[in-house]
């Protein structure tokens, strides 16, 4: 007869570890013999024995009891189904690691790999993190609402980084939102430089926005993304609509246009 350390120690468990499975009435807890101890037989071994190889195996502790007293059709279908639950739990976590090591990066979370290979590229032309954060912001809005038609709009993004008017169009940008201050002298060749974009684009017949035309609400998302980031876009705004354009995401040409603005002496 064993008393509980010899017990635990014979099954490779903790005298802890024993008391847990009394406690939750996997292992039956004997009466005490006359000098007070409890005593465990033979029995007692080959059932901790069980508990822990199933317990080590990943069986959920609420289904070893039953297991314990399955027949053996029945210890087998357990298994399967345990092993079943095991292959989605593997599954669930590999998808999950996919995903931590996706967000690494910073520009990964909700959006697909062009994109963050197209913030990289603003970062290259200098653009500041203030305008590459709410280039990715704006582009979460765009992804969750057109995921399908990113990986065809993308190149033609990137190519646009080329074009020196669209780099000095970031930098002014990041001049100007990376301080506190006005400053209407870069937030006009802001409003010049994409007045002249928008002309550009709407001579040669393609849509100014580049994307979906008869989805206003992303549209109105990004522009009120814009103002909610800071204020000061309501003075572009303001400016774009001196020079004819309407809108800041989707611009759409005033008709008929304002009066151009009086040019000072």
């Amino acid at each position: 007869m064993l008393t509980i350390g010899q017990l635990a120690a014979y099954a490779g468990v903790t005298v802890r570890a024993v008391r847990h499975y009394h406690q939750i009435g996997l292992l039956p807890e004997p009466e005490r013999d006359a000098s007070g101890y409890r005593r465990y037989g033979a029995t007692a071994v080959v059932s901790l024995i069980k508990i822990r190889t199933l317990a080590d195996a990943g069986v959920p502790r609420s289904q070893i009891s039953r297991m314990l007293e399955a027949d053996a059709e029945g210890f087998a279908e357990a298994v399967r189904a345990i092993d079943d639950h095991l292959r989605d739990e593997i599954e669930r976590l590999e998808t999950s690691r996919r995903h931590i090591a996706q967000l690494s990066a910073g520009d990964s979370l909700a959006l697909p790999p062009e994109v963050a290979s197209y913030l990289d590229r603003l970062r290259q032309i200098g653009a500041s993190k203030r305008i590459v954060e709410a280039e990715r912001d704006g582009w979460i809005l765009v992804a969750a609402r057109w995921p399908d038609r990113i990986s065809e709009w993308m190149p033609a993004k990137v190519a646009e980084l080329d074009d020196p008017q669209i780099v000095r169009l970031y930098q002014l940008l990041s001049e100007i939102f990376d301080t506190t201050e006005d400053d209407d002298s870069r937030m006009a060749e802001v409003a010049d430089i994409m007045a002249s974009l928008a002309e550009q684009a709407y001579d040669a017949g393609t849509v100014v926005a580049g994307y979906e035309a008869t989805d206003d609400l992303p549209h109105d998302l990004i522009d009120a993304l814009a103002l909610e980031s800071d204020p000061r876009v309501e003075r572009l705004w303001e400016l774009m609509r001196e020079r004819g354009w309407s809108g800041w995401n989707r611009m759409e040409r005033l008709s008929p246009p304002p009066d151009p603005p009086p040019v000072a002496c």
